[in-house]
C-alpha cells in the first residue's frame, strides 16, 4: 500500500510510548489537532505493551528508545512485532548512534525518526509507516548506508557487558569476580573487544565505545554500560 492509498483509511490510530509526560502531551495535542489521526493510548515504557496494543489496536506506535524504567524501546518493539497482527513501530528518539539504530531496526522497527524533526515531517512519517513504508531520518539512513558499505564486527552480549565494566574502570580481576568468570576468560574477552573495536588500550576502547553508542554516559566522566532505551 502506498501513501496515496491512505485515502481509504478514515483515521490512523496512534499509540504513544515515551517516558516524558510533556513529550506525550505534545504529541497527543499535535495529533488530536490534525485531521486523519487519533491517539488511542499512551504508555511511559514498554511494560505490558503487547496487551495494550491488543486493547487499543493502533496502526502505528510512536516509540521512544531509551526510557528510564521498565522495558525499553527495543524490547517493546520486539514484543509488538511478535503479535499476530503487529502495528507499525516508528522509533522517535534523540539518539542517533549506530548501535541504537541497529538495535531498533533489528527488533523490527518500521522507521527511525529524531525528535528534532518538524511536525509536518513526523506526520508524513506516520502516514508512510501506516502505509507499510520504511521511514528513516536522513542522518539515520546515512549511518546505515555507511555500515552496509563498511560493516564492523559486532560485539557479543557478554563482550558488551564486559566493555561496560572496563569503561567503569574495573580491573580484569574485579570483572571476573563480579561476573563469576575466570580472570583468563575476562582477559580473552577484553582482547577480542580490542580487535573488534580496532584499539589497543582500555581508554581507547571506552572512547570508541561511547562514540559508537555501544555504551552510554550517565554524566560527565561516568559510564553506565550498554544503552538500555
Amino acid at each position: 500500500m502506498s501513501v496515496s492509498d491512505l485515502s481509504d483509511l478514515e483515521v490512523i490510530r496512534v499509540l504513544v510510548v515515551d517516558d516524558h509526560p510533556v513529550v506525550r502531551a505534545g504529541l497527543r495535542a499535535m495529533l488530536a489537532g490534525t485531521v486523519g489521526f487519533a491517539v488511542v493510548g499512551e504508555a511511559a515504557n514498554g511494560d505490558g505493551i503487547a496487551e495494550l496494543a491488543l486493547r487499543t489496536r493502533p496502526d502505528v506506535v510512536l516509540m521512544d528508545l531509551r526510557m528510564g524504567a521498565g522495558v525499553d524501546g527495543v524490547g517493546a518493539t520486539a514484543a509488538l512485532v511478535a503479535l499476530a497482527n503487529p502495528p507499525r513501530v516508528l522509533v522517535l528518539t534523540v539518539y542517533d548512534t549506530d548501535q541504537d539504530i541497529l538495535r531498533a531496526i533489528e527488533a523490527g522497527a518500521t522507521g527511525y525518526l529524531l525528535k528534532d524533526a518538524p511536525p509536518e515531517t513526523l506526520l508524513d512519517a506516520i502516514r508512510r509507516a501506516a502505509a507499510g513504508e520504511t521511514v528513516l531520518a536522513a542522518p539515520v539512513a546515512g549511518r546505515l548506508a555507511r555500515r552496509v558499505r563498511s560493516p564492523e564486527p559486532a560485539l557479543t552480549s557478554r563482550e558488551l557487558e564486559i566493555l561496560g565494566h572496563v569503561a567503569a574502570g574495573r580491573t580484569n580481576r574485579d570483572i571476573a569476580t563480579e561476573l563469576h568468570l575466570s580472570e583468563a576468560t575476562v582477559k580473552s574477552h577484553v582482547a577480542h573487544i580490542y580487535v573488534k573495536l580496532g584499539v589497543d588500550s582500555r581508554a581507547a576502547a571506552t572512547s570508541t565505545a561511547i562514540t559508537r553508542g555501544l555504551i552510554r554516559t550517565s554524566g560527565p566522566g561516568q559510564t553506565a554500560g550498554p544503552p538500555t532505551g
